[in-house]
Protein backbone atom coordinates (compact mmCIF):
# COMPACT_ATOMS: atom_id res chain seq x y z
CA UNK A 1 0.00 0.00 0.00
CA UNK A 2 0.88 3.73 -0.34
CA UNK A 3 3.13 3.99 2.62
CA UNK A 4 3.83 8.04 2.14
CA UNK A 5 -0.18 8.68 1.79
CA UNK A 6 -0.60 6.44 4.78
CA UNK A 7 1.58 8.07 7.19
CA UNK A 8 -0.03 11.48 5.88
CA UNK A 9 -2.88 10.44 6.41
CA UNK A 10 -2.45 9.03 9.85
CA UNK A 11 -0.76 11.72 11.17
CA UNK A 12 -3.95 13.97 10.43
CA UNK A 13 -6.42 11.82 11.71
CA UNK A 14 -8.24 13.11 14.82
CA UNK A 15 -11.56 11.55 16.78
CA UNK A 16 -13.37 14.57 15.76
CA UNK A 17 -12.76 13.81 12.50
CA UNK A 18 -14.00 10.11 12.14
CA UNK A 19 -17.01 11.25 14.05
CA UNK A 20 -17.82 14.11 11.73
CA UNK A 21 -17.11 11.27 8.57
CA UNK A 22 -20.20 8.91 10.85
CA UNK A 23 -22.45 11.65 11.42
CA UNK A 24 -22.86 12.76 7.47
CA UNK A 25 -23.02 8.61 6.75
CA UNK A 26 -25.85 8.12 9.83
CA UNK A 27 -27.97 11.66 9.34
CA UNK A 28 -28.08 12.29 5.40
CA UNK A 29 -29.85 9.35 4.39
CA UNK A 30 -33.59 7.82 5.15
CA UNK A 31 -31.70 5.24 7.12
CA UNK A 32 -28.01 5.37 8.83
CA UNK A 33 -25.58 2.60 8.08
CA UNK A 34 -26.35 -0.94 10.26
CA UNK A 35 -22.81 -1.74 10.10
CA UNK A 36 -19.70 -0.44 11.41
CA UNK A 37 -17.78 1.93 9.56
CA UNK A 38 -13.92 2.03 8.86
CA UNK A 39 -11.93 5.15 10.22
CA UNK A 40 -10.24 4.84 7.21
CA UNK A 41 -9.58 4.20 3.20
CA UNK A 42 -7.14 1.94 1.77
CA UNK A 43 -4.37 3.59 -0.64
CA UNK A 44 -3.60 1.21 -3.26
CA UNK A 45 -0.31 1.72 -4.43
CA UNK A 46 0.32 1.53 -8.67
CA UNK A 47 1.43 -1.73 -8.72
CA UNK A 48 -1.09 -3.73 -6.27
CA UNK A 49 -4.09 -1.58 -8.33
CA UNK A 50 -2.60 -3.23 -11.70
CA UNK A 51 -2.14 -6.69 -10.30
CA UNK A 52 -6.00 -6.56 -8.21
CA UNK A 53 -7.47 -5.80 -12.09
CA UNK A 54 -5.50 -7.94 -13.97
CA UNK A 55 -6.54 -10.59 -11.63
CA UNK A 56 -10.19 -9.49 -11.58
CA UNK A 57 -10.39 -9.56 -15.18
CA UNK A 58 -8.16 -13.03 -15.21
CA UNK A 59 -11.25 -14.11 -13.45
CA UNK A 60 -14.07 -12.86 -15.61
CA UNK A 61 -12.33 -14.48 -18.81
CA UNK A 62 -13.04 -17.46 -17.13
CA UNK A 63 -16.25 -17.01 -16.74
CA UNK A 64 -17.22 -16.25 -20.03
CA UNK A 65 -15.55 -19.93 -21.42
CA UNK A 66 -18.06 -22.50 -22.67
CA UNK A 67 -16.11 -24.80 -19.63
CA UNK A 68 -17.77 -22.91 -16.94
CA UNK A 69 -21.54 -22.45 -18.58
CA UNK A 70 -20.58 -26.11 -18.24
CA UNK A 71 -19.79 -26.40 -14.65
CA UNK A 72 -22.43 -23.67 -14.01
CA UNK A 73 -25.07 -25.95 -15.24
CA UNK A 74 -26.33 -27.85 -12.35
CA UNK A 75 -25.55 -24.80 -9.78
CA UNK A 76 -29.28 -23.51 -9.05
CA UNK A 77 -30.79 -25.99 -6.69
CA UNK A 78 -34.16 -27.86 -8.15
CA UNK A 79 -37.33 -26.11 -8.16
CA UNK A 80 -35.47 -22.58 -7.54
CA UNK A 81 -35.00 -21.15 -11.55
CA UNK A 82 -36.91 -18.26 -12.42
CA UNK A 83 -37.53 -17.88 -16.28
CA UNK A 84 -36.20 -15.35 -18.84
CA UNK A 85 -32.39 -15.93 -17.81
CA UNK A 86 -30.21 -13.51 -19.39
CA UNK A 87 -27.28 -13.78 -20.81
CA UNK A 88 -24.84 -13.03 -18.33
CA UNK A 89 -25.00 -11.19 -15.27
CA UNK A 90 -25.79 -7.88 -14.95
CA UNK A 91 -23.46 -7.34 -11.33
CA UNK A 92 -20.44 -9.20 -10.69
CA UNK A 93 -18.48 -8.99 -7.34
CA UNK A 94 -15.29 -10.49 -7.14
CA UNK A 95 -13.62 -10.66 -3.48
CA UNK A 96 -9.73 -10.39 -2.85
CA UNK A 97 -7.89 -10.90 0.50
CA UNK A 98 -4.59 -8.82 0.55
CA UNK A 99 -1.99 -11.23 1.36
CA UNK A 100 1.70 -11.81 1.12
CA UNK A 101 3.74 -13.64 -1.35
CA UNK A 102 6.71 -15.47 0.00
CA UNK A 103 8.94 -12.51 -0.72
CA UNK A 104 6.67 -10.60 2.19
CA UNK A 105 5.22 -8.57 -0.95
CA UNK A 106 1.58 -7.52 -0.77
CA UNK A 107 -0.37 -9.30 -3.66
CA UNK A 108 -4.79 -10.04 -3.81
CA UNK A 109 -5.73 -13.62 -3.53
CA UNK A 110 -9.30 -14.71 -4.64
CA UNK A 111 -11.75 -14.93 -1.41
CA UNK A 112 -15.36 -15.43 -2.94
CA UNK A 113 -17.31 -14.12 -5.88
CA UNK A 114 -20.95 -13.46 -6.66
CA UNK A 115 -23.15 -12.36 -9.71
CA UNK A 116 -25.36 -10.62 -7.18
CA UNK A 117 -25.37 -6.57 -6.73
CA UNK A 118 -23.14 -4.77 -3.90
CA UNK A 119 -23.31 -1.62 -2.28
CA UNK A 120 -23.50 0.31 -6.04
CA UNK A 121 -24.99 3.61 -4.46
CA UNK A 122 -23.41 3.58 -1.11
CA UNK A 123 -19.90 3.56 -2.04
CA UNK A 124 -20.43 7.00 -3.61
CA UNK A 125 -21.73 7.95 -0.84
CA UNK A 126 -19.29 6.70 1.69
CA UNK A 127 -16.50 8.04 -0.56
CA UNK A 128 -18.33 11.55 -0.28
CA UNK A 129 -18.08 11.55 2.72
CA UNK A 130 -14.97 10.21 3.54
CA UNK A 131 -13.26 13.42 1.59
CA UNK A 132 -15.37 15.67 3.50
CA UNK A 133 -14.22 14.35 6.52
CA UNK A 134 -10.27 13.93 5.59
CA UNK A 135 -8.68 16.30 4.07
CA UNK A 136 -5.57 14.32 4.05
CA UNK A 137 -7.45 11.93 0.74
CA UNK A 138 -5.77 13.70 -2.16
CA UNK A 139 -8.67 15.28 -4.54
CA UNK A 140 -7.04 13.31 -7.64
CA UNK A 141 -7.05 10.02 -5.89
CA UNK A 142 -10.58 8.00 -6.83
CA UNK A 143 -12.59 4.31 -6.10
CA UNK A 144 -13.72 4.24 -9.80
CA UNK A 145 -12.17 2.36 -12.38
CA UNK A 146 -11.61 2.84 -16.07
CA UNK A 147 -11.63 6.41 -16.34
CA UNK A 148 -14.92 6.55 -14.58
CA UNK A 149 -15.80 9.73 -12.11
CA UNK A 150 -18.53 9.95 -10.23
CA UNK A 151 -20.74 11.62 -12.44
CA UNK A 152 -20.21 8.85 -15.46
CA UNK A 153 -20.40 6.19 -12.93
CA UNK A 154 -23.48 6.89 -11.72
CA UNK A 155 -25.18 7.58 -15.83
CA UNK A 156 -23.98 3.85 -16.24
CA UNK A 157 -25.45 2.26 -13.33
CA UNK A 158 -28.74 4.58 -14.19
CA UNK A 159 -28.38 3.06 -17.78
CA UNK A 160 -28.28 -0.28 -16.16
CA UNK A 161 -30.57 -0.13 -13.98
CA UNK A 162 -33.44 2.08 -15.98
CA UNK A 163 -32.65 1.62 -19.56
CA UNK A 164 -35.66 3.42 -20.58
CA UNK A 165 -38.13 3.10 -18.16
CA UNK A 166 -39.13 5.76 -15.68
CA UNK A 167 -37.58 5.21 -12.34
CA UNK A 168 -41.51 4.64 -11.16
CA UNK A 169 -41.62 1.67 -12.84
CA UNK A 170 -38.49 0.52 -11.39
CA UNK A 171 -38.35 -1.29 -8.12
CA UNK A 172 -35.39 -2.55 -5.46
CA UNK A 173 -37.02 -5.48 -4.41
CA UNK A 174 -35.87 -7.20 -0.97
CA UNK A 175 -37.45 -8.68 2.04
CA UNK A 176 -38.62 -6.08 4.50
CA UNK A 177 -35.79 -3.44 3.18
CA UNK A 178 -36.24 -1.05 6.11
CA UNK A 179 -34.83 -4.02 8.48
CA UNK A 180 -31.99 -4.93 6.09
CA UNK A 181 -28.49 -4.01 7.21
CA UNK A 182 -27.67 -2.83 3.47
CA UNK A 183 -30.49 -0.35 3.92
CA UNK A 184 -28.28 2.84 3.93
CA UNK A 185 -27.35 1.56 0.36
CA UNK A 186 -31.25 1.46 -0.97
CA UNK A 187 -31.86 4.70 0.36
CA UNK A 188 -28.46 5.92 -1.69
CA UNK A 189 -30.18 4.06 -4.61
CA UNK A 190 -33.50 6.07 -3.98
CA UNK A 191 -31.34 9.53 -4.06
CA UNK A 192 -29.19 8.96 -6.55
CA UNK A 193 -31.30 6.68 -9.43
CA UNK A 194 -35.10 7.10 -7.84
CA UNK A 195 -35.87 3.65 -7.69
CA UNK A 196 -37.58 3.27 -4.27
CA UNK A 197 -36.59 -0.03 -2.04
CA UNK A 198 -40.04 -2.09 -2.50
CA UNK A 199 -41.01 -5.75 -0.26
CA UNK A 200 -41.81 -8.45 -1.85
CA UNK A 201 -44.85 -8.74 0.28
CA UNK A 202 -46.26 -5.23 -1.55
CA UNK A 203 -45.98 -7.03 -5.12
CA UNK A 204 -48.84 -7.84 -6.89
CA UNK A 205 -49.44 -10.18 -9.65
CA UNK A 206 -52.35 -9.69 -12.38
CA UNK A 207 -51.72 -11.78 -15.43
CA UNK A 208 -47.94 -11.66 -16.30
CA UNK A 209 -47.83 -8.35 -15.19
CA UNK A 210 -46.73 -7.09 -11.37
CA UNK A 211 -47.66 -4.15 -9.54
CA UNK A 212 -47.51 -2.06 -6.23
CA UNK A 213 -48.57 0.85 -4.66
CA UNK A 214 -46.46 4.05 -5.18
CA UNK A 215 -47.96 7.56 -3.27
CA UNK A 216 -51.71 5.85 -3.16
CA UNK A 217 -51.16 5.03 -6.98
CA UNK A 218 -50.91 1.53 -8.27
CA UNK A 219 -48.11 1.15 -10.38
CA UNK A 220 -46.66 -0.90 -13.01
CA UNK A 221 -43.72 -2.64 -12.19
CA UNK A 222 -41.11 -3.36 -15.70
CA UNK A 223 -37.69 -3.72 -14.13
CA UNK A 224 -36.74 -5.74 -10.96
CA UNK A 225 -33.39 -4.62 -9.18
CA UNK A 226 -33.03 -7.73 -7.09
CA UNK A 227 -31.85 -7.73 -3.67
CA UNK A 228 -33.93 -10.80 -3.10
CA UNK A 229 -31.48 -13.03 -1.29
CA UNK A 230 -33.20 -16.77 -2.09
CA UNK A 231 -31.33 -18.94 0.86
CA UNK A 232 -33.04 -16.02 3.31
CA UNK A 233 -36.22 -16.24 1.41
CA UNK A 234 -36.31 -19.91 1.86
CA UNK A 235 -35.59 -18.97 5.92
CA UNK A 236 -39.06 -17.09 6.24
CA UNK A 237 -42.22 -19.13 5.13
CA UNK A 238 -43.88 -16.90 7.22
CA UNK A 239 -43.70 -14.82 4.12
CA UNK A 240 -46.80 -14.35 2.20
CA UNK A 241 -46.36 -12.54 -1.30
CA UNK A 242 -48.11 -11.74 -4.77
CA UNK A 243 -46.39 -13.46 -7.43
CA UNK A 244 -44.19 -16.27 -7.93
CA UNK A 245 -40.53 -16.39 -9.01
CA UNK A 246 -41.02 -18.82 -11.26
CA UNK A 247 -43.73 -17.81 -12.97
CA UNK A 248 -43.34 -16.34 -16.54
CA UNK A 249 -43.40 -12.83 -16.03
CA UNK A 250 -43.67 -9.76 -18.05
CA UNK A 251 -41.16 -8.38 -16.39
CA UNK A 252 -37.21 -7.30 -17.12
CA UNK A 253 -34.96 -8.85 -13.94
CA UNK A 254 -31.74 -5.93 -13.71
CA UNK A 255 -29.66 -8.82 -11.94
CA UNK A 256 -31.79 -12.15 -13.05
CA UNK A 257 -31.68 -14.09 -9.92
CA UNK A 258 -29.94 -17.66 -11.19
CA UNK A 259 -27.16 -15.76 -11.43
CA UNK A 260 -26.83 -15.40 -7.78
CA UNK A 261 -26.26 -19.41 -8.00
CA UNK A 262 -24.74 -19.51 -11.35
CA UNK A 263 -21.87 -17.46 -9.91
CA UNK A 264 -21.51 -18.03 -6.37
CA UNK A 265 -19.00 -20.37 -4.36
CA UNK A 266 -20.11 -22.73 -6.62
CA UNK A 267 -17.95 -21.39 -8.95
CA UNK A 268 -14.77 -21.79 -6.70
CA UNK A 269 -14.04 -25.39 -7.64
CA UNK A 270 -13.59 -24.49 -11.03
CA UNK A 271 -11.76 -21.01 -10.88
CA UNK A 272 -7.61 -22.24 -10.83
CA UNK A 273 -5.06 -19.45 -11.88
CA UNK A 274 -1.93 -17.29 -9.99
CA UNK A 275 -4.66 -15.49 -7.67
CA UNK A 276 -7.03 -18.36 -6.76
CA UNK A 277 -6.51 -21.03 -3.54
CA UNK A 278 -7.28 -24.48 -3.97
CA UNK A 279 -11.42 -25.11 -3.70
CA UNK A 280 -13.30 -28.64 -3.93
CA UNK A 281 -16.71 -29.69 -2.97
CA UNK A 282 -16.92 -31.51 -0.10
CA UNK A 283 -17.77 -34.76 -1.86
CA UNK A 284 -14.78 -34.22 -3.98
CA UNK A 285 -12.20 -33.48 -1.26
CA UNK A 286 -8.61 -35.46 -1.99
CA UNK A 287 -8.45 -36.16 1.70
CA UNK A 288 -5.04 -38.20 0.51
CA UNK A 289 -3.75 -35.25 -0.82
CA UNK A 290 -4.86 -32.28 0.96
CA UNK A 291 -4.60 -31.83 4.59
CA UNK A 292 -8.12 -30.77 6.00
CA UNK A 293 -7.10 -28.22 8.71
CA UNK A 294 -5.78 -26.23 5.99
CA UNK A 295 -9.37 -25.66 4.35
CA UNK A 296 -12.39 -23.91 5.71
CA UNK A 297 -15.75 -25.15 4.89
CA UNK A 298 -18.65 -23.17 3.49
CA UNK A 299 -22.37 -24.12 2.51
CA UNK A 300 -22.58 -22.60 -1.00
CA UNK A 301 -25.32 -20.26 -0.54
CA UNK A 302 -25.03 -18.60 2.36
CA UNK A 303 -24.59 -15.07 2.50
CA UNK A 304 -22.08 -12.80 4.72
CA UNK A 305 -20.43 -15.66 6.10
CA UNK A 306 -23.51 -17.26 7.59
CA UNK A 307 -22.54 -21.25 8.20
CA UNK A 308 -18.40 -20.60 7.98
CA UNK A 309 -16.30 -23.32 9.64
CA UNK A 310 -12.83 -22.56 10.07
CA UNK A 311 -11.99 -25.80 11.12
CA UNK A 312 -14.14 -28.01 10.04
CA UNK A 313 -13.49 -31.81 11.33
CA UNK A 314 -13.51 -35.28 8.88
CA UNK A 315 -16.19 -36.26 11.43
CA UNK A 316 -17.99 -33.25 10.13
CA UNK A 317 -17.68 -33.85 6.88
CA UNK A 318 -19.03 -37.05 6.71
CA UNK A 319 -22.32 -36.02 8.87
CA UNK A 320 -22.93 -33.44 6.08
CA UNK A 321 -26.08 -34.71 4.67
CA UNK A 322 -25.88 -33.25 1.16
CA UNK A 323 -21.52 -32.78 0.53
CA UNK A 324 -22.30 -31.48 -2.62
CA UNK A 325 -24.31 -28.05 -1.17
CA UNK A 326 -20.52 -27.16 0.54
CA UNK A 327 -17.06 -26.14 -0.56
CA UNK A 328 -13.41 -26.96 1.22
CA UNK A 329 -11.38 -23.70 0.08
CA UNK A 330 -7.71 -23.43 1.32
CA UNK A 331 -7.20 -20.87 3.74
CA UNK A 332 -5.30 -18.26 2.83
CA UNK A 333 -3.30 -15.63 5.31
CA UNK A 334 -4.41 -12.25 5.50
CA UNK A 335 -1.35 -9.81 5.54
CA UNK A 336 -1.37 -6.91 8.82
CA UNK A 337 -0.96 -4.41 5.76
CA UNK A 338 -2.43 -1.50 7.58
CA UNK A 339 -0.81 0.49 10.27
CA UNK A 340 -3.37 2.29 12.41
CA UNK A 341 -3.30 5.44 14.35
CA UNK A 342 -3.57 4.06 17.27
CA UNK A 343 -0.78 1.41 16.99
CA UNK A 344 -2.75 -1.43 15.60
CA UNK A 345 -2.59 -3.12 12.31
CA UNK A 346 -5.90 -4.29 10.10
CA UNK A 347 -6.07 -6.55 7.68
CA UNK A 348 -8.42 -6.27 4.42
CA UNK A 349 -10.04 -7.45 1.55
CA UNK A 350 -10.92 -5.38 -1.99
CA UNK A 351 -14.21 -6.68 -3.45
CA UNK A 352 -13.83 -5.55 -7.36
CA UNK A 353 -17.56 -4.74 -8.38
CA UNK A 354 -18.46 -5.23 -12.25
CA UNK A 355 -21.24 -3.47 -14.04
CA UNK A 356 -22.42 -5.55 -17.65
CA UNK A 357 -25.03 -3.91 -19.67
CA UNK A 358 -27.46 -6.00 -21.63
CA UNK A 359 -26.14 -6.67 -24.85
CA UNK A 360 -22.52 -4.58 -24.10
CA UNK A 361 -19.76 -5.59 -22.50
CA UNK A 362 -18.49 -5.95 -18.48
CA UNK A 363 -16.71 -3.10 -17.26
CA UNK A 364 -14.73 -2.35 -13.86
CA UNK A 365 -16.48 0.56 -12.59
CA UNK A 366 -16.48 0.68 -8.50
CA UNK A 367 -14.71 -1.03 -5.30
CA UNK A 368 -15.73 -1.52 -1.67
CA UNK A 369 -13.59 -2.39 0.87
CA UNK A 370 -13.67 -4.15 4.86
CA UNK A 371 -11.06 -4.18 7.59
CA UNK A 372 -10.44 -6.89 10.18
CA UNK A 373 -8.47 -7.60 13.05
CA UNK A 374 -10.15 -10.22 13.92
CA UNK A 375 -9.86 -14.05 12.44
CA UNK A 376 -12.52 -13.52 9.90
CA UNK A 377 -13.74 -9.82 8.18
CA UNK A 378 -17.40 -10.46 9.47
CA UNK A 379 -18.64 -7.48 12.69
CA UNK A 380 -19.15 -10.84 15.00
CA UNK A 381 -15.00 -11.29 14.43
CA UNK A 382 -14.75 -7.67 15.35
CA UNK A 383 -16.29 -6.66 17.95
CA UNK A 384 -14.59 -3.91 20.43
CA UNK A 385 -12.07 -3.44 17.74
CA UNK A 386 -11.65 0.30 15.69
CA UNK A 387 -10.15 0.19 12.43
CA UNK A 388 -12.35 -2.22 11.14
CA UNK A 389 -15.60 -2.66 9.39
CA UNK A 390 -16.73 -0.87 5.78
CA UNK A 391 -14.35 0.71 3.55
CA UNK A 392 -13.13 1.89 0.06
CA UNK A 393 -9.86 1.24 -1.68
CA UNK A 394 -8.52 4.30 -3.56
CA UNK A 395 -6.12 4.90 -6.07
CA UNK A 396 -4.19 7.84 -8.02
CA UNK A 397 -6.32 7.10 -11.53
CA UNK A 398 -3.17 5.81 -13.40
CA UNK A 399 -4.14 3.11 -15.41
Amino acid sequence: MDAALRSRFNADFTPERYRALLQTINETERWPADFRIAETPIFLTREFKRELVTAGQEILARLRTPEFAQHAADAIPPGLSVPNETAHPIFLQIDFAICEDGAGRLTPRLIELQGFPSLYAFQVFELRAMRAAYPAIPAAWTSFFGGLDEASYLALLRRVMLADADPENVVLLEIEPEQQKTRIDFACTETFLGVRPVCLTNIRQRGRQLFYERDGREVRVERIYNRVIFDELLRRPDLRFGFDFQADLDVTWVGHPNWYFRISKHTLPFLKSAHTAPAFFANEFPAESENLADYVLKPLFSFAGLGVEMDPSPARLAALEKPREWILQKKVAYADFLPTADGHRSKGEIRLMFLWPEGGEPRLANNLARLSQGRMMGVDFNRDKTWVGSSIALHDGSV
